[in-house]
């Protein structure tokens, strides 16, 4: 309803209306509007016309674009932000936990032991899917988190079918855990060689796999489980673009999409269905053949491929990044010196890396350990010297290990770190006491270094790892505390304001998107976002809990699911 303070001044506004060409289509009015534009940072009203931000200032200058069908809504003094921009995440691997088992650990979910993991796997064999495809699956449990502080054994997996296939995820997407009729169905057995890149872990004093599969050799599983195409493939799309609008994301990104993955967004794209954007970078290895001589770096009805997602290593939580220096406490029956190992040599990583630059493709390059990202610089390193002028913004993902002459190496070649700074929270007492020590644990995701040095880096929650609420994010580069309540390395949190840049302008600049979203300003798409709080005066504690309460991309309401009315 519009307020009666406004009912005199609009009646005058709209006896003599604006010319058809600044009508505004829609105003937010009464807001407290963070424009992320150092050109003009606050302002109280935004106009929208035809998808776009048509002018940003005081109440009384964008009422004076009302026209007699422009929609009016009164925000009560509610903050307005640019639409939150997903730096890295699997959009496409959201949408297929949609019919996974939960058995993740709080916050996320409810397991705490493996009993708990064995008990949401059996309610699993009852569900539409496992009746549909056979196979019992369920993602997200940290071995971290587990009251035995370790992974779940294919006896312990078969204690929960015998007869069906059952796989449990890991919440890094690292490794997984098999029983032993999806490894009998995966063709995995004592004989079976470690695939390179990868470790099939094995029962003490034999060969006998103990169903913990990491990296490439989780591939031999994937390739038996049951995959969607069609129509059937795209349902999920619908309730995971919900879950993305319900914390703000108004661009959402598909890192290391596979060519089954890449013809559903398609298929999405051509029919209508994505209401927020998304960006794919297809997986390295399949890139030529998947992108083809399609267009790179244009959106076609919501959807862009980017550029190339490579992975140089794995997980810290589950040990298996790359490190220079060896882990805090090495995995069980592995020398005290194991550093964890690389995804590829250091060889192909320079030809990858090579050929994609030649493309001009943009690249994004998992790298946690400290090593593999040591192999991602002397690779852009070498390109750098034949092609000085290009700007790539080759992106290093994760960056959690990486050391501050890393940094530098990133200043000088024109590079941007994209933290996973979630990890404070969610591993950071586990990085502190088993991972990396508290030395190493303190500097995990420095994104205040980082910033010092000039660098524009990006957060990221690469969900669905953890879920992509965008507020638990700022909140945690801007606390990192750590579950226990601690804070690990204060030295490396940002100011509010910095969070938020990460989301908005720098997650666009990263995409090569800035001139189109990721501020306030007239011209730029109306992707925005509406919370009940300002996070630049709120206290800094409570960040996680600000709640965003609309999400409206290219003026259009898209959370809540019903648009609303003045």
């Amino acid at each position: 309803m519009l307020r009666n303070a406004h009912l005199v001044f609009l009646a005058l506004v709209l006896a003599c209306p604006a010319s058809a060409a600044e009508t505004a289509d829609r105003i937010l009015s009464q807001g407290n509007v963070i424009t992320v534009d150092p050109q003009k940072p606050r302002a109280e009203a935004i106009a929208i016309r035809d998808g776009k931000i048509l002018a940003v200032g005081t109440n009384e200058e964008i009422l004076a674009l009302s026209g007699p069908t422009t929609v009016v809504e009164v925000l009560d003094g509610k903050t307005v932000l640019p639409g939150f921009i997903d730096a890295h995440g699997h959009f496409s691997m959201q949408a297929q936990m949609t019919f996974m088992r939960n058995i993740a650990s709080a916050p996320v979910g409810a397991v705490r032991n493996i009993p708990d993991l064995q008990r949401e796997m059996r309610a699993q064999v009852e569900s539409p899917m496992t009746k549909a495809t056979g196979w019992v699956i369920g993602f997200g449990y940290d071995d971290s988190l587990l009251a035995e502080n370790r992974h779940p054994t294919r006896e312990e997996l078969d204690a929960v079918s015998r007869e069906r296939p059952v796989v449990a995820l890991h919440v890094s997407l690292h490794l997984a855990a098999a029983n032993s009729k999806a490894l009998e169905l995966a063709g995995i057995t004592a004989d079976t060689e470690d695939p390179a890149g990868g470790i099939i872990r094995r029962k003490p004093g034999s060969r006998e796999p103990d169903g913990v599969l990491e990296e490439s050799a989780i591939r031999l599983l994937l390739e038996k489980l049951p995959t969607a195409d069609g129509p059937q493939a795209l349902l999920p799309l619908i309730a995971v673009q919900q879950t993305y609008a319900r914390h703000g994301i108004t661009t959402a990104q598909d890192g290391a999409t596979d060519p089954a993955g890449l013809r559903t967004l398609q298929q999405a794209a051509k029919a209508g269905m994505l209401k927020i954007d998304v960006v794919a970078f297809p997986l390295w290895e399949t890139a030529v053949d998947s992108i083809g001589d399609q267009p790179v770096g244009t959106y076609q009805n919501g959807l862009k491929i980017g550029g190339v997602k490579m992975i140089l290593d794995g997980s810290p939580q589950g040990k298996t990044a790359f490190l220079t220096k060896p882990y805090e406490v090495a995995p069980p029956g592995l020398d005290p010196e194991y550093r964890g190992y690389p995804a590829m040599p250091d060889n192909d990583v320079a030809e990858y890396v090579a050929v994609f630059a030649e493309k001009g493709w943009p690249l994004l390059a998992h790298a946690n350990g400290d090593a593999a990202a040591d192999q991602l610089l002397a690779a852009v390193a070498a390109v750098a010297e034949t092609r000085p002028e290009k700007d790539h913004r080759t992106v290093m993902i994760h960056a959690q290990t990486v050391r501050e002459d890393q940094l530098d190496q990133m200043v000088e070649l024109g590079m941007i770190p994209s933290f996973f700074v979630a990890h404070t929270f969610f591993w950071g007492d586990w990085h502190r006491d088993s991972v990396l020590g508290d030395e190493r644990a303190r500097k995990i995701s420095p994104a205040n270094t980082a910033g010092k040095k000039g660098l524009r880096y990006t957060f990221h929650n690469d969900s669905p790892v953890v879920p992509p609420d965008m507020m638990r994010l700022i909140w945690t580069g801007v606390n990192r505390k750590t579950r226990s309540g601690q804070t690990l390395g204060w030295q490396e949190r940002v100011t509010p304001m910095e969070a938020i840049e990460a989301v908005t302008i720098d997650a666009a600049r990263q995409h090569f998107d800035e001139a189109t979203r990721g501020s306030i300003e007239p011209g730029k798409l109306a992707d925005l976002v509406v919370l009940d709080q300002d996070p630049l005066t709120a206290p800094v504690d409570s960040l996680a809990s600000i709640a965003v309460t609309e999400t409206i991309k290219k003026g259009i309401t898209v959370y809540p699911a019903t648009p609303r009315t003045p």
